[in-house]
């Protein structure tokens, strides 16, 4: 296949380039920062800084849009949640309109989304059926999504990437937890009984693969593993798999304090599962998050 890849530098994408191209996939990379790119990709990819001179999609097979500014890094102010809404939509728009403006379009618009697109809810089992509370990170995705949507026609299928928590070696979530519980000074936040969808970076990069090539499958697809855990859960897990202990939490008020409206990503969460993806026959690796978690510390050592 002909691909062109939007956010192939970060966690998921520079991953999921790697095994397109191990696959011989022929791929295209839209980056603002070319330099950055080729020296993740060298020669074996080709690059677009940008798609303001393009007028259609013609002669690609499929699209993989995953860029977004990182939503948990800073603050939420107003500037910021423009920047977080603005880095989705407006190219999410514009790819959706090229697509439609294509005379062969793209079979497949692959598309990112996040579990956030649910909102905060609880302890309830969330398959992609369900209900959102309208809160922004719904809103967010809610927007992001129906703009990808936009390019869905009896040509072109839409699958809708609502993620979770991605384990990865490279970076992440992960990443920011893991200084702390090394030295010890890990455990839950808040009251540890927020749900936290978490999913390896192999079968996140293997899902998004799967969909690619099952022409059946469209809409949304919660991209987590199978069983989602409490946050006291994942800090005993991890705390277990570094052989320290995890007894210090971090009180709500605490990451209320330090993150603003964005600490409802930490203190909030989704027991999301994968159903549909499961449904479709796809086959997780990690199932289990002390095994994900093993495996992503060890490939870090």
């Amino acid at each position: 296949m002909r691909i062109l890849i939007t956010g192939a530098t970060g966690l998921i994408g520079s991953s999921l380039t790697r095994q397109l191209l191990h696959l011989s996939h022929e791929i295209t990379v839209l980056s603002r920062n070319v330099k950055s790119a080729h020296a993740k990709f060298g020669e074996q990819v080709s690059y677009w800084p940008s798609l303001s001179d393009r007028h259609s999609l013609d002669g690609f097979d499929a699209v993989i849009n995953l860029a977004g500014e990182p939503i948990a890094d800073k603050r939420w102010n107003k500037a910021q949640k423009d920047r977080l809404c603005r880095s989705r939509w407006e190219l999410t728009e514009r790819l959706a309109a090229l697509i439609n403006a294509s005379t062969t379009p793209p079979t497949v618009f692959i598309s990112g989304s996040a579990v956030g697109y649910y909102g905060d809810q609880g302890q309830a089992v969330v398959t992609e059926d369900e209900t959102p509370h309208d809160e922004f990170t719904h809103q967010l995705c809610q927007r992001w999504e129906a703009l990808a949507l936009r390019a869905q026609s009896s040509t072109t299928r839409v699958c809708l990437l609502r993620t979770g928590v991605v384990l990865s070696p490279k970076g992440g979530a992960l990443a920011k937890m893991l200084p702390p519980f090394r030295i010890g000074l890990g455990g839950p936040i808040g009251d540890g009984r927020q749900y936290l969808p978490w999913i390896h970076i192999d079968d996140m990069v293997n899902g998004i693969i799967y969909l690619l090539d099952n022409r059946n499958l469209r809409g949304p697809f919660n991209m987590v593993a199978p069983y989602p855990v409490h946050n006291e859960q994942f800090a005993a897990t991890l705390a277990k798999v570094l052989d320290r202990p995890a007894f210090l939490r971090v009180p709500a008020c605490a990451m209320r304090l330090l993150m603003g409206e964005a600490a409802v990503l930490v203190l909030g969460g989704q027991r999301a599962v994968p159903r549909r993806l499961e449904e479709a026959g796809f086959s997780f690796r990690f199932f289990e998050l002390e095994q994900a978690l093993d495996d992503v510390i060890n490939q870090q050592a």
